[in-house]
């Protein structure tokens, strides 16, 4: 008994703690003045006024005093004034504690998993969600890992009481994770690292296509015992939900488009695309927009330009198409509060910064079918917006000092910021 009461303990130290308790919908309106606004689509507007009420954005233009009245006047001369960022391919608020199995709820058992919902599993209480607003970071595309077919996205927003209110967009895509072409050598075992042609490639491409083909003829006879998998694929074939395509090598991207499109799906975006630069041609004819996987990554291969991945952007929006980050891989939930910062490495290589700014603001909004409600400063959109002291794209200046989610006023204090105050106590000698 005695070791069961300390294991509960355990867990209650653990999970005890909340995050901070959701803002109060807004009931005076806003006005920020004086700040540079980067409005999310290429474009700034220096010594700016935006106003905001009942959670929606009622004016944008220049301060020059003859604005109309709001209750509230925000003095930000000098600051910067962004869209809330958004993460896309993320599994924020899915996972909690990667040790802690019962906090892991991002992945389920099986290869064809249309029908899971990572809506309902997410976690709007989750200490990791609640440590992305201190960065700018206020929305995210949640997505599930693992199997062929990982199941159904939907777009959140983090400052919420459950999953049901933190939804923006609910089962927005469908994620397909395509095979790859090559496989590496077993390194533990003493085989040679280096890559190989993958034996059961076209094997695993005749499992997905089967299925496929199985979940149409289903949708035809609607007669047959609900097969919920099957359902699950109505939406798809019907145009209503993206298809993101997850593919790094040019074999994998353009096998799987062209299966995609083989089924009559036009809302194809890539993920991952880490050799999109060598299709560019193929991606723009088709109409694919990409999110761009983890650019601080090493090569993958032994003639590759460690700075390759940088450039990657540049070339892609060069092209015209529309491209967004994410920061997937390991450790991601800790990576993805640097999101602004991965777009700050691009704005290093050649995109410009609004473009930068773009990529995860109004790009990433058009890719998740959400644009008409986030993404850009513009009136009627919502109220979700924050002012940073200098650049956000760079770490030393992207000290947010206000931050409105559909114009509620969020508390910036995190577990992570209680911390550093506490241990800079006690290193500047205070205590």
């Amino acid at each position: 008994m005695k070791k069961i009461y300390i294991i509960l303990t355990a867990l209650i130290t653990t999970f005890g703690t909340a995050q901070q308790t959701p803002a109060s919908k807004q009931t005076e309106s806003i006005l920020i003045v004086g700040a540079t606004a980067h409005i999310g689509n290429g474009t700034v507007i220096e010594n700016s006024a935006i106003g905001f009420s009942d959670g929606k954005i009622t004016f944008v233009g220049k301060y020059d005093g003859s604005q109309p009245a709001f209750d509230n006047v925000v003095v930000a001369q000098g600051q910067h004034l962004y869209p809330g960022f958004i993460a896309t391919n993320a599994t924020l608020g899915l996972v909690e504690i990667d040790a802690v199995r019962a906090t892991d709820d991002e992945d389920e058992i099986g290869a064809m998993l249309p029908h899971i919902r990572s809506a309902i599993a997410y976690n709007a209480e989750s200490k990791i969600v609640e440590s992305m607003r201190p960065n700018g970071i206020l929305a995210g595309q949640i997505v599930p890992r693992g199997g062929s077919i990982s199941g159904s996205s939907s777009v959140m927003q983090f400052d919420a009481w459950n999953w049901e209110d933190a939804i923006v967009k609910a089962d927005e895509g469908l994620h397909l994770n395509w095979p790859s072409p090559y496989t590496s050598g077993r390194w533990w075992l003493g085989e040679d690292p280096g890559l190989k042609t993958n034996k059961n490639y076209q094997k695993s491409i005749s499992d997905i296509k089967d299925f496929f083909d199985q979940a149409k003829a289903y949708l035809q006879d609607p007669n047959k015992p609900k097969h919920i998998p099957f359902h699950a694929m109505k939406p798809v074939f019907e145009g209503q939900k993206t298809v993101y395509l997850h593919a790094d090598d040019q074999i994998q991207i353009k096998d799987g488009i062209r299966f995609l499109k083989d089924y009559g799906l036009s809302k194809i975006v890539l993920v991952g695309g880490h050799e999109s630069v060598e299709v560019v041609e193929f991606l723009k004819d088709n109409n694919i927009a990409i999110i761009i996987s983890r650019p601080h990554r090493l090569p993958q291969s032994e003639d590759e330009d460690p700075k390759g991945t940088f450039r990657t952007a540049n070339t892609l929006i060069e092209a015209g198409l529309v491209v967004s980050i994410d920061v997937s891989g390991r450790m991601e939930r800790m990576y993805t509060r640097n999101l602004p910062f991965y777009a700050g490495s691009f704005a290093a290589y050649g995109v410009p910064r609004e473009k930068a700014v773009e990529m995860i603001t109004g790009a990433a909004a058009k890719i998740l079918g959400v644009a008409d409600r986030m993404g850009t400063l513009e009136v009627g959109k919502d109220a979700t917006l924050f002012v940073s002291e200098g650049d956000a794209l760079d770490m030393r200046t992207n000290i947010v000092k206000h931050a409105f989610i559909q114009g509620r006023r969020l508390s910036l204090e995190t577990h992570q910021t209680k911390l550093w105050k506490r241990y800079s106590d006690k290193y500047n000698g205070q205590k």
